[in-house]
């Protein structure tokens, strides 16, 4: 009878067990499906889709083209227009009857001056004027090369400083007012110069754009 007991008592536990088993293998399926329906909904409500972003993609590069072409079609027409424009000129028209550099002038305001009101001069101002055939002063494009020398009768030119000024920055520097046409340049000399009231000489080097002339320039300067 013992033994009848033992067995019954194993077969219970062996059935409780597996009962156990199934339970959990129902409840972490159960959770299975649960956690790939919440997916797919999360899925649904994002929904990627390759296809349609490489198709924006295309339209907007479309239509920066079609800009772009827009561009390039109205600057056409353009130098088109500019193109019958210069046929239509007389043969005996020539770039220097239309504008002539003939002379670069440092205007007497040239100088060094203090700027920041420290009692030292410490700037260098050099006004330009490019004067035409006709004696008028000109917005002339130009490379402008200034050099700032000190001379001295018993000793060698000795070059105090030099600056190079491009064409592109040239252009933004032309002042226009009542009695003064001129390109400004403004250069720190302010560990250049040891002694201001020195006779100092500026040399003015400007290449014309239009026609290639180089003219050079220079100018004593004087404290004031």
């Amino acid at each position: 009878m013992n033994t009848e007991y033992r067995t019954s008592n194993i077969e219970y536990r062996k059935s409780n067990v597996a009962a156990r088993c199934f339970a959990f293998n129902a409840v972490l399926l159960c959770s299975c499906a649960l956690a790939v329906l919440v997916a797919g909904c999360e899925s649904s409500a994002n929904p990627e889709n390759p296809l349609a972003e490489k198709v924006d993609k295309l339209s907007q590069e479309k239509r920066e083209l079609m800009r772009h072409i827009e561009y390039i079609e109205s600057s056409n027409n353009d130098l088109q227009k500019q193109i019958k424009n210069l046929h239509g000129l007389d043969d005996d028209v020539r770039l220097k009857d239309l504008c002539d550099l003939q002379s670069v002038r440092i205007t007497k305001y040239t100088n060094l001056f203090d700027k920041d009101k420290d009692s030292k001069k410490e700037t260098l101002i050099v006004y330009i004027q490019p004067i035409d055939q006709d004696g008028d002063i000109i917005k002339a494009p130009g490379d402008v090369h200034v050099q700032l020398l000190e001379l001295d009768k018993d000793k060698d030119p000795a070059l105090l400083g030099k600056w190079h000024v491009t064409p592109n920055k040239l252009r933004k520097l032309w002042f226009n007012a009542m009695l003064k046409t001129h390109y400004r340049l403004t250069f720190d000399v302010s560990d250049k110069v040891e002694d201001p009231d020195k006779p100092l000489t500026v040399m003015v080097t400007f290449t014309d754009y239009l026609t290639g002339k180089v003219f050079e320039e220079q100018k004593l300067i004087k404290s004031l």
